[in-house]
C-alpha cells in the first residue's frame, strides 16, 4: 500500500510514518518547508501550500490512501488570529486535496481524515458514541463541525471517506501528556475544575495503528478514536502522580482561574466528553493500551 500523508511531522503523523514503514508500506508526505523533503526509498516528501491550495502533484504517483492529520495547534494561546489559523488551516488542507484530486489522474480509493472530539458537546452524564449528531456550540465544535463538512466533500470525487474523531492523545514525545506532567513532577499534582469532567483518551500507538487499521480494512463512516475507559480529570491526575511517584495531595484549582489563566482555551480542560469506541472494535480492531494505567506506564516509564 502506499499512503500520502498530511501533517506527517507531527506527534501522529510521525507514529504513522514509522509504522507504515515498519510495514513496509511506501510514504509519500507533503511539507510547506522545502528543506523538509526528502527522497528514499519508501518515503518520499513534496512541497505544498495549502493556503495558496497549492501542492506538487506527483506526490499522488501510485497512491491508494489519503492519511489527512494537517491542521494548525488548538495548544497555542487563542488570539482572534490564531483562532482563525486554526479554522483556516484545516479547511484549507482539505481543499488543496479536493482541488489536487479534481485536477489530476490519480487511483486513490480513500481518504481516512482526522477530526476531533471537540464536535460532541460538554457533558458529565453523556456517553457519545458516532451516532450522536448534537454538535457542541464551543469554538472547537464549530471548527470540527466545518472541518468535517470540508472532508464529506470530497466524496463527490468518488473517493471512500473515513473521519476518527481523536481523543486525548498519550505520548512519551510531546502533546497534551508532556502539560499534564509538568506540575506533577514539581509536586503540585491537582484536578483542575470539579476534576469530575471525563476525558476521553487513546495512545499514540493505537491511534496510529486505528488510522491504518481503517485505510487497510477500507472502512468509510465516522469512528471515535478513544480507548475503551475514559477516565475523568482527577482520576487522570491521580495516576500521572501514581506512575511518577508524586503525591496527589493538593486542592483542586478552581475552574474560574482556570478561565482567568486560559481564557476561552480552557474548554479544553474544562469540558466533558465521555466517547465509545464500540463501533471500531466491532470491526476487529484490538487496543493495546486500553487502560489508563497500561499507557501512562508505557509513556512516563
Amino acid at each position: 500500500m502506499k499512503v500520502l500523508i498530511t501533517g506527517a511531522t507531527g506527534l501522529v503523523g510521525s507514529e504513522i510514518v514509522q509504522l507504515s514503514l515498519r510495514k513496509k508500506y511506501t510514504v509519500h508526505y507533503v511539507t510547506t518547508r522545502r528543506d523538509k523533503i526528502v527522497d528514499q526509498e519508501n518515503y518520499k516528501g513534496f512541497y505544498w501550500n495549502p493556503k495558496q491550495l497549492e501542492i506538487d502533484s506527483s506526490c499522488l504517483e501510485g497512491v491508494d490512501v489519503i492519511i489527512n492529520l494537517a491542521g494548525a495547534s488548538i495548544s497555542k494561546k487563542w488570539t482572534t488570529s490564531h483562532k482563525k489559523a486554526v479554522l483556516e488551516s484545516r479547511i484549507n488542507t482539505v481543499r488543496s486535496l479536493h482541488r489536487l484530486l479534481s485536477e489530476n489522474t490519480h487511483q486513490v480509493r480513500q481518504v481516512v481524515a482526522a477530526s476531533a472530539l471537540g464536535i460532541y458537546p460538554s457533558s458529565l452524564v453523556e456517553k457519545y458514541d458516532e451516532s450522536d449528531d448534537e454538535v457542541s456550540t464551543s469554538f472547537l465544535g464549530e471548527v470540527v463541525e466545518a472541518w468535517e463538512k470540508e472532508v464529506d466533500t470530497l466524496s463527490s470525487l468518488d473517493v471512500e471517506i473515513a473521519k476518527i474523531r481523536i481523543g486525548i492523545v498519550l505520548s512519551q514525545h510531546g502533546g497534551a501528556l508532556t502539560e499534564m506532567v509538568k506540575p506533577v513532577k514539581l509536586g503540585a499534582a491537582a484536578a483542575l475544575g470539579s476534576g469530575k469532567q471525563w476525558q476521553s483518551w487513546i495512545h499514540v500507538t493505537d491511534l496510529a495503528k486505528l488510522f491504518l487499521f481503517c485505510a487497510e480494512k477500507q472502512l468509510t463512516g465516522i469512528y471515535n478514536g478513544v480507548a475503551s475507559h475514559p477516565v475523568t480529570n482527577k482520576e487522570m491526575t491521580r495516576e500521572i502522580a501514581k506512575q511518577l511517584e508524586k503525591p496527589f495531595i493538593l486542592p483542586n484549582v478552581p475552574a474560574f482561574m482556570m478561565k482567568l489563566m486560559l481564557g476561552e482555551m480552557s474548554t479544553i480542560v474544562l469540558e466533558s466528553q465521555y466517547l465509545k469506541n464500540d463501533k471500531i472494535k466491532n470491526k476487529g480492531f484490538k487496543f493495546q493500551y486500553d487502560t489508563i494505567e497500561t499507557a501512562l506506564k508505557e509513556c512516563l516509564a
